[in-house]
């Protein structure tokens, strides 16, 4: 194993408490860290004078000093993520609640899983060979869950980070709706990282979720990100809405505030306390509710809890299936495809009202009627 430099040594031994601590990381233990790690990066971090851009190339750290820039500056690529990026001030919090859009593209929970991504949206034209965006006046919408699993996690990130700008400048839309996997990660819960990014925090110094911290680049932008988000009449989120919780999404707003506000701050206080507990349940708060597809909501049930909110349909991610999936009659659409497992995945279209699936090798299929597969 590459010898872990000293100022390291105390995030290595917090990480193995962690692990240890019972009730903390439940039955999954901590992973290891990996032996090497032949590229990763970068991670861009606000300092005195500007930012830092920091890599992880076979195992040697890579620092750049960089300027701080009112509109912007564009970064060169070490190793880690291949296209230069361009990194702008962080922006204000996104908008939750978008007027109806002709043609929306959605998937959700790639799991670091960022070359299955790329080659899903190169074969339905979302992204050209150099992955830039080529969907013009279209909606893209990931619905949470990019950390965790998968060796490219930080890829992926940026690649969204990228063509949230791209497709700003082109009149269409991108939109990242945060997940359980993020708000695990931020809060310390470490259980399912790559052990590729256990040793790359302890290359750079760092903990993992303080690789996201408010200092950084990708941890400001997460935490702008909406985790509900309308746009016309569909309501995209990663879990699902229960029905004691119609109020989250009727003060939609006030919601993804305090989902904000709770990011990064530790697990037993989000938890416990009043404000912040019902966005946190295990069972039932949006980012984690799998109530549609396990028997506790029935398609009458379904239908009202729309029709009190005024929605055609809503679109989770969360619970895997093995392709995108309609259940309660096309009011429920499940768009977490496996693409975590690193072998299939699918986009969902929604075209002027019209559904659709986009299959790994570009062509589209009718939606299909949902059964259980499996679970996160």
């Amino acid at each position: 194993m590459f010898p872990i430099p000293p100022f390291c040594r105390p995030v290595l031994l917090l990480q193995l408490a962690l692990a240890l601590l019972p009730g903390l990381a439940g039955a999954r233990a901590l992973s290891a860290p990996a032996a090497h790690v032949d590229a990763d990066g970068p991670y861009v971090f606000r300092t005195a004078t500007g930012l830092q851009a920091q890599w992880v190339c076979g195992d040697h750290v890579i620092r750049r000093d960089l300027p701080a820039g009112n509109d912007g500056l564009v970064l060169a690529p070490e190793c880690g993520y291949p296209h230069p990026l361009m990194i702008v001030p962080p922006g204000p919090a996104a908008v939750a609640q978008v007027p109806a859009t002709p043609r929306i593209v959605a998937l959700s929970d790639i799991h670091g899983q960022y070359a299955l991504l790329v080659k899903l949206l190169r074969a339905h034209h979302v992204i050209d060979a150099e992955n830039r965006w080529s969907l013009g006046d279209a909606t893209l919408v990931v619905a949470g869950d990019v950390f965790d699993r998968g060796p490219q996690v930080t890829e992926t990130f940026w690649l969204l980070y990228s063509l949230q700008q791209q497709a700003a400048d082109a009149g269409g839309a991108v939109h990242f709706v945060l997940g359980n996997h993020e708000t695990m990660v931020l809060y310390n819960d470490l259980r399912y990282v790559n052990p590729k990014y256990l040793q790359s925090a302890q290359l750079l110094g760092r903990s993992y979720p303080a690789l996201y911290g408010p200092d950084s680049t990708i941890g400001q932008w997460l935490r702008t990100r909406p985790t509900l988000l309308r746009i016309g009449d569909t309501l995209f989120l990663h879990g699902g809405i229960a029905p004691e919780n119609l109020d989250l999404v009727r003060e939609m707003d006030r919601t993804n505030a305090g989902y904000r506000a709770a990011l990064g701050a530790p697990r037993e206080q989000v938890k416990a306390a009043p404000d912040s507990a019902r966005l946190f349940d295990g069972k039932t708060s949006p980012i984690w509710y799998r109530g549609y597809f396990d028997g506790r909501m029935d398609t009458a049930q379904v239908q009202a809890l729309l029709k009190q909110l005024g929605l055609q349909r809503i679109v989770v991610g969360h619970t895997s299936m093995p392709h995108i999936s309609s259940f309660h009659g096309e009011r429920i659409i499940a768009i977490d495809s496996s693409i975590k497992n690193g072998e299939n995945g699918e986009l969902l279209f929604i075209d002027n009202g019209t559904l659709s699936r986009g299959l790994l090798d570009g062509s589209r299929v009718p939606l299909a009627e949902g059964t259980m597969d499996e679970d996160d």
